[in-house]
């Protein structure tokens, strides 16, 4: 999760979904659609980009062996209509829905990765983080995974049935994202090679 910039771009009258989504295809630099504004995000480090890139990879391979859905990198956008937000663009996802061509995909992604960057820390980034992942659900992500390089829960799955109870994978461990992804496995210490 790239922490946001403070700043949105300027408001000069009530843009309509239309408009913002517009806006949106020619942002440069990662963004998404929150309570009316093109929100932009910070890029990220190397850890955060390691670990990101990494559980791509393993994403990939899934799909290769199981052709059921398809593995996205950062900056992916998913368009979604929640009443605050249109938009989504995680670390890492995998998504069931049809191809869009070269347009945003419609609607969210089973798994959704957000991997902490090095200001997502303190007590307003966890109530965004928290926020950002009850949009997920509320959209239809079935999985979420807060990654957390700095912490020993390394990894915190949330699911969609159980928002409120993660399961918590640590160095050592081998995370899943059951029951979005049957049988996708990946060792933990691989987000840090």
């Amino acid at each position: 999760m790239s922490t946001i910039i403070e700043k949105t771009l300027p408001r000069q009258r009530e843009k309509s979904v239309d408009d913002l989504i517009a806006a949106l295809y020619r942002t440069e630099v990662k963004a998404e659609i929150i309570n009316g504004e093109i929100v932009e995000f910070m890029a990220t480090g190397d850890e955060p980009a390691t670990a990101a890139s990494n559980i791509l990879f393993n994403l990939k391979l899934y799909q290769r062996e199981n052709k059921l859905g398809r593995a996205y990198p950062d900056n992916t956008g998913f368009l979604v209509n929640l009443p605050h937000r249109k938009s989504f663009s995680p670390d890492a996802s995998f998504y069931v829905g049809e191809r869009t061509g070269m347009k945003f995909l419609q609607g969210a992604p089973i798994f959704a990765v957000e991997v902490r960057s090095e200001n997502d820390y303190g007590a307003r980034a966890e109530r965004e983080i928290a926020e950002k992942r009850a949009d997920y659900f509320a959209a239809g992500t079935e999985i979420v995974w807060d990654v957390d390089l700095q912490s020993e829960e390394v990894i915190k799955s949330y699911t969609r049935d159980n928002p409120s109870e993660p399961r918590i994978f640590r160095r050592g461990e081998t995370a899943d994202a059951e029951p979005a992804l049957p049988d996708w496995k990946m060792s933990v210490d691989e987000l840090f090679e």
